[in-house]
């Protein structure tokens, strides 16, 4: 195979050089440099300001008393990592961050319990799994004030007052093939406006933390002051055993979806109240005499534009 003549270190050509292709073999390979992440050529100066940066990561130092393998859960948690991460967190830690960060508590708190009959924690081995949770996401970049942030602590991860926290007794008051049927596959859409699966949660929630006044009536024990919350406590078991019956990443999408929701319920509902106006006109237009083939496609037309204008404002909250 004929070989090129190679030019001089200083060669600087006036015209394009473009490389011949062999005239006859095999192509040699190619390489690549091993950099992934560009370089900045000027490493004395500070960055500019359009220049991408990219968090420092490192192994984080675990409290070794948390019996869970995290690998199983690392796209979750890289994820999570990426939503909180440090320039970014304080910015938008309601809308994006603190969801996610929810999204993965839940999912911990049921793939923990996985190979038991508990759907929460105790609070010892909570403090420490929580702790290692943060350290993990600080270490892959996430800011370390995340739980100050969007509010959580490792009490989330015990259930609370909630007082159902086992899978007998949840499947014995909740009726967990309705609820695993409305929250396995959460559609974006038709969740915001009618809900079916935060409608499913809630009403299981409801039914655990009923045990909790029937058991005070029955012991005669004051009941729970009203600074407490047990219906919360309870919604963040039911939770849990969604994430128990879901796999991580399936789980994870539902979680945000229903976060997104409550986030932009009010972008969401006036978007579908002016499409149902428009059709109802259509409609109008529809039934009166005068009726022509035009007007009636271009109502049709311009209710399909709406309606995908709400389905692009929905998968843009995600």
């Amino acid at each position: 195979m004929a070989l090129q003549t190679l030019l001089e270190p200083n060669h600087v050509s006036s015209t394009s050089e473009l490389g011949t292709p062999p005239i006859s073999g095999l192509f040699g390979p190619i390489e690549i440099s091993p950099s992934v992440f560009p370089r900045y050529p000027y490493p004395g100066e500070n960055l500019a300001p359009m220049y991408p940066t990219f968090p420092t990561t490192y192994e984080p130092k675990l409290t070794g008393k948390c019996p869970v393998n995290f690998t199983a859960m690392s796209n979750v948690i890289d994820r999570t990592a990426s939503d909180c991460s440090q320039p970014l967190a304080a910015l938008v830690g309601n809308v994006i961050c603190c969801p996610q960060l929810g999204s993965l508590l839940h999912i911990f708190q049921g793939y923990f319990s996985g190979n038991s009959d508990k759907l929460v924690l105790q609070n010892a081995v909570a403090d420490d799994c929580f702790s290692d949770i943060i350290s993990i996401l600080a270490s892959r970049g996430a800011n370390i004030t995340i739980p100050t942030l969007c509010s959580v602590k490792s009490l989330n991860l015990t259930g609370g007052l909630c007082p159902v926290k086992d899978v007998v007794n949840f499947e014995k008051i909740v009726n967990t093939s309705k609820l695993l049927e409305a929250c396995s596959t959460v559609d974006p859409l038709k969740e915001c406006c009618r809900p079916i699966c935060q409608s499913a949660i809630i009403e299981a929630a409801l039914e655990i933390s009923g045990t909790q006044l029937t058991i005070n009536d029955n012991r005669d024990l004051v009941t729970v002051p009203n600074h407490n919350d047990p219906l919360s406590d309870c919604k963040g078991v039911v939770f849990s055993y969604i994430s128990r019956k879901l796999s991580a990443d399936a789980a994870n999408s539902a979680f945000r979806i229903l976060s997104a929701c409550k986030v932009n319920k009010g972008t969401v509902v006036m978007i579908f109240l002016l499409y149902e106006l428009f059709l109802s006109f259509c409609w109008t237009e529809f039934y009166k005499c005068n009726a022509n083939v035009t007007s009636i496609i271009s109502c049709a037309y311009i209710a399909s534009s709406v309606r995908f204008s709400c389905v692009l404002e929905l998968f843009m909250m995600e």
